[in-house]
């Protein structure tokens, strides 16, 4: 039997670009966390450390999709060195206010500017989209996609942690930047697999935000986010909270494991459905399997919750790429995924805050209902969706 993903690789320059864009991607799983871990050491404390971490993220969730607006106008060449310097530069200015002890707003500041990084998940993915637009290859480079995204956020956060508590404070950030380099500049370098630039409609100009179905897609996007970040902290606090500590590793793996094989099995596959109707099964079931979170006692049980859960997560999430390529002109593909990237991260965000406040006053369980509350956004997202697509 055929291998698709081997498949995938017949394109000419495909394997380049995808290693280029796994090393340019890293970064954003490195340097939020390599932030507060090099902050918390050198300042002596989270507070601080977790506003600047919160800054970068907001400014990126910002700062991401307008990039990627400009990708779409004038070429992946043109755009990401810029995105890429201004980024990477604003990182290195953070490092060296922190190391010659800057004043606090200073840290604010370049951690502002350093989101204007470029979000090259979607830029290997409208690389994909150009390569086999329509076809059945796309679902499985999508589905690549999601697992390489995967990897890159199991091994970004302990690898920048680790540097920074194993060689200097600074090392973890430092690191996440010259990936960035690196990898943006042999991204770029690649020309005979950059996406042309399309022409633009005038009807065009304005963001595809304000599509109803790409709203409803980021609505979608935004919750799942919400239920990752909720089974982050839970985890922690519940292992915690059943004298287990370590466990919340295993509990994590377990979540990101059931992820990736799904989405490599999903990504092989190919279903005669419609992208709607796998859209809506996919709502579907995310929201259904966040209820047995609620039933966890134990470690065991929590870890076979999660992964029940994760089954769903990158299928769901490859059958969105898919849409939003459809939905959107080619003229604002890598906007249009960009969004999606961005809205998964902000989901990310509130769960995690939203469940932290949550285990703080009612206990370590009592952050699974945000989970239940996010399942019922997705199937409310997928309902829709599936109302304006069929």
């Amino acid at each position: 039997m055929a291998n698709p993903y081997r498949e995938l690789f017949t394109a000419p320059g495909a394997r380049n670009f995808v290693l280029a864009g796994m090393i340019a991607r890293m970064p954003i799983s490195m340097t939020g966390i390599g932030v507060i871990t090099m902050l918390s050491q050198l300042k002596g404390g989270y507070a601080l450390a977790g506003a600047v971490a919160a800054t970068f993220a907001l400014a990126t969730a910002f700062c991401a999709p307008q990039v990627s607006r400009l990708v779409d106008r004038f070429g992946q060449g043109r755009i990401l060195p810029v995105s890429a310097l201004i980024g990477g530069g604003a990182l290195l200015m953070l490092l060296l206010c922190t190391r010659l002890q800057a004043p606090n707003w200073t840290l604010f500041i370049f951690a502002a500017l350093a989101g204007c990084m470029p979000s090259m998940s979607a830029m290997v993915r409208a690389r994909w989209t150009e390569i086999y637009r329509g076809q059945p290859q796309l679902q499985t480079a999508y589905a690549l996609e999601s697992v390489l995204d995967e990897v890159c956020f199991i091994v970004g956060p302990p690898l920048s942690v680790g540097l920074c508590v194993a060689v200097f404070p600074e090392a973890g950030p430092l690191a996440a930047l010259l990936a960035l380099a690196i990898g943006v500049t042999a991204f770029v370098a690649q020309r005979s697999t950059e996406p042309p630039v399309h022409p633009h409609a005038s009807e065009h100009h304005a963001s595809i935000i304000g599509s109803t179905d790409v709203q409803l897609l980021l609505a979608l996007m935004i919750a799942m986010g919400v239920i990752v970040g909720v089974i982050d902290v839970v985890s922690v606090a519940f292992a915690q909270q059943q004298g287990q500590p370590a466990a919340a590793s295993i509990v994590l793996s377990v979540y990101a494991i059931g992820s990736c094989l799904a989405g490599i099995a999903f990504g092989a596959m190919r279903s005669k459905l419609p992208l709607p109707q796998l859209f809506l099964y996919g709502g579907v079931a995310t929201a259904v399997t966040t209820l047995p979170l609620l039933l966890a006692s134990n470690i065991f049980g929590l870890s076979l919750a999660v992964f029940i859960a994760g089954l769903f997560f990158s299928p769901t999430l490859i059958v969105a790429m898919a849409l939003i390529e459809r939905i959107v002109p080619p003229a604002k593909l890598t906007e249009g995924l960009t969004w999606l990237v961005t809205g998964l991260s902000i989901g990310v965000a509130i769960g995690a805050a939203g469940s932290g406040w949550l285990v703080d006053a009612f206990g370590a369980r009592s952050g699974f209902w945000l989970a239940i509350a996010a399942g019922a956004v997705v199937l409310g997202s997928a309902v829709q969706s599936y109302r304006h697509l069929k």
